[in-house]
């Protein structure tokens, strides 16, 4: 992978984190860092969860975008119930 390649999974990765973090609300509490890596997470999870747990090459497509946010909001709302629970 070139460098350009890795700046554009970093911008995608941000802006679907952010969304992301939109929706499920918690955009407050976490940073750029975090966004990219939710968007980035929350792409490999929603590419694993609409395939079927088989891994295929990622391409540049709104259907992609789509399911890296789905991937991401997934994410987010599992995380949030873990950190609410005050005994874990």
């Amino acid at each position: 992978m070139n460098l350009v390649g890795i700046l554009i999974w970093l911008l995608v990765g941000g802006i679907v984190g952010w969304l992301a973090s939109i929706v499920v609300g918690t955009n407050a509490r976490q940073g750029l860092l975090g966004n990219i890596v939710v968007g980035i997470l929350g792409a490999f999870i929603g590419g694993l969860i609409l395939n079927r747990g088989h891994m295929v090459a990622p391409e540049a497509s709104l259907t992609s975008f789509l399911v890296a946010l789905l991937g991401a909001v997934i994410l987010l709302v599992i995380v949030s119930l873990v950190w609410r629970r005050p005994y874990l």
